[in-house]
This record gives structure tokens, C-alpha cells and sequence, in this order.
């Protein structure tokens, strides 16, 4: 069973979307700081066109084309980026910078921020650095518990967009309970794709046996899918690509369900499905009856005029 829906999402079309239009338009070399999604299909095949991935901005020379990641960057980046004169192309994912803009208006009001998140992924340390005080960063209940605010302020929270929905929802129950007055967006700042990826995959783990994730291991939101499966009570597996599907996987399994993660292409989703058909004796793939997904976010102007 093939889950719907599944794979790149908007703001990963655009990312793309956005390196492909600077290398056809300004040509090569176009400098990505940070990969500009995390999945290394896709870093590669950009790569082989001339994109150049750095994780440090003296790495580029002054002057040069610099596309930011769909993770979003902090202003000490921006700023940075500014000083060496580079010619920068923001891919950050518009959701990613919604939930930028509302912790600068909580900042601006004067509110002690909480912000929900894995700690080093990017996104987080752009959101972090996307305003000038502190930041109170809660991976767990555990860590609500433990957070010393200024007594008196008022508080808010603002979430990663990529995370699990119930890990979430627990977290922000917690946070209610700690300090009742908090403000905060509830789950609305988990992105739709994350969200709806993540109810395919519930939803197909009534029907199957077993739940293979295709993305990269360091993708938060891959992550969180194959998370998902293992709490409904399925064996879950996250690969890369089609060479890593273990024979022993698929020993007395009927039912396979296949997903991807929202940087994921569906190139590798039909690798696996011809490994899975070749090697292991798979029939035909069912699609699971989904929602389409209608979401799309416009290019940068310059880079639609161009087009």
C-alpha cells in the first residue's frame, strides 16, 4: 500500500524550485548555505548541476549568489550575509517564516518565549535566532517542567513545524498546565504537510503489517513518520534508498506499507517499490485513498519573473 499523501510537500517543490531557477538563470556556481532540504538524492542531483553546499558563510566568496535553506536562518545569518555583500535567494519554507514572524510579534510584546523543538536541528536555531532575546527551547514534558521563567512576564510558545502531532500536543498540554495564561498557535504551527503524512500513515497501519519510510535520516519530519508507525505497534523502517531493504523485514509479512517523508522524491519511493517487486515477491501496489494536497507557494519575484 502505497500512503497518500506522501513525499515532497510545497515548501520542498519550492526550495528546489528556487536552486534550479538561480543555477538556469545566474549559472553556476550557486552557493546553498546548509542543504537546501535534507534529503541526499536531491542534494546531489543539485550538486551535479554546480550548487555548491556550505555550512559556513566565509566559505562563500563576497559577492556571490547564496541561496538560504528551506529551514530558515537566524539574523545573525542574514546580517552576516549582508556584511559580505552576497546576492542572497531566500528559500526559507513560508511556514517556517510564519512561525519567525510570530516570535518576533511575542518578542516585541514583551513576552518570555518557549519555542518546541528538536535541539540542533536548523530550523530550531533559525527560530532561535530569528529574535534578539532569549529563548527557552522544551524537546519533552520533562523539559516543561524544568523551565525558571521571570516571574511575572507573560508567556508564549511557538512550535517546529515538523514535529510529531501527539508528542506536540503533549508538550503544549503541559505548558497550559504550567502557566495557564500562555499563548500560544495549539498544533497550527505543524505544517499541513507533516500533519496530513502523519494521518496517512495511521491510517494505513490498520491495514498492513509492516511500514517502510523513505527520506534521510537526518530529516525531522521522516523521522517522525516512522515514529509514528512504531506507536501504532508496526514494525517501522526509515531507508534512504532501495538498497537498504533488508531480506529478514519481510519474512511472514502479507502487507507492506510504503511512505515518504515531505523531502523525500518519488523517484525513490518507485525504487523501492521495484526492489520490494523483484526481490521480495510483491503484488500489485494499492493507493491509499487520500486528500489531494492543493497547497503551492509563489517563488521570490524575481526568480517567477524569470521563469
Amino acid at each position: 500500500m502505497l500512503a497518500s499523501p506522501r513525499g515532497f510537500c510545497a515548501g520542498v517543490v519550492r526550495a528546489i524550485e528556487i536552486v534550479e531557477r538561480t543555477l538556469d538563470s545566474q549559472g553556476a556556481p550557486v552557493y546553498v548555505y546548509h542543504e537546501i532540504v535534507h534529503n541526499g538524492h536531491v542534494v546531489d542531483g543539485l550538486r551535479a548541476r554546480g550548487a555548491i553546499f556550505v555550512n559556513d558563510l566565509a566559505d562563500i566568496p563576497v559577492g556571490a549568489v547564496t541561496v538560504f535553506s528551506a529551514h530558515g536562518v537566524s539574523n545573525a545569518i542574514v546580517d552576516e550575509a549582508r556584511a559580505r555583500g552576497l546576492r542572497v535567494i531566500d528559500a526559507t519554507c513560508p511556514l517556517v517564516a510564519k512561525v519567525h514572524t510570530q516570535a518576533r510579534q511575542y518578542a516585541q510584546r514583551g513576552y518570555s518565549l518557549i519555542l518546541v523543538g528538536h535541539p540542533g536541528h536548523e530550523e530550531i536555531v533559525g527560530t532561535m535566532g530569528s529574535v534578539d532575546k532569549p529563548m527557552h527551547l522544551v524537546s519533552t514534558v520533562q523539559d516543561v517542567e524544568k523551565l525558571v521563567l521571570p516571574e511575572g512576564d507573560s508567556v508564549a510558545y511557538v512550535t517546529q513545524t515538523t514535529l510529531s502531532v501527539d508528542d506536540t500536543r503533549s508538550i503544549i498540554t503541559a505548558l497550559v498546565r504550567r502557566f495557564p495564561n500562555i499563548e500560544g498557535p495549539e498544533l497550527d504551527d505543524i505544517c499541513y504537510a507533516t500533519l496530513n503524512r502523519q494521518r496517512a500513515v495511521r491510517a494505513m497501519a490498520k491495514e498492513v503489517d509492516l511500514i517502510l519510510v523513505v527520506g534521510s535520516r537526518n530529516s525531522s519530519n521522516t523521522n517522525r513518520l516512522r515514529e509514528v508507525a512504531a506507536q501504532e505497534g508496526l514494525a517501522a523502517y526509515l531507508v534512504e534508498n532501495a538498497s537498504q531493504l533488508q531480506p529478514e523485514w519481510f519474512s511472514g509479512t502479507a502487507r507492506v506499507g510504503v511512505t515518504a517523508g515531505a523531502s523525500a522524491p518519488e523517484v525513490l519511493v518507485e525504487q523501492v517499490m521495484e526492489r520490494l517487486r523483484r526481490e521480495f515477491g510483491a503484488g500489485r501496489a494499492v493507493q491509499q485513498v487520500g486528500e489531494p494536497e492543493k497547497v503551492s507557494f509563489k517563488l521570490p519575484p524575481l526568480l517567477a519573473a524569470a521563469g
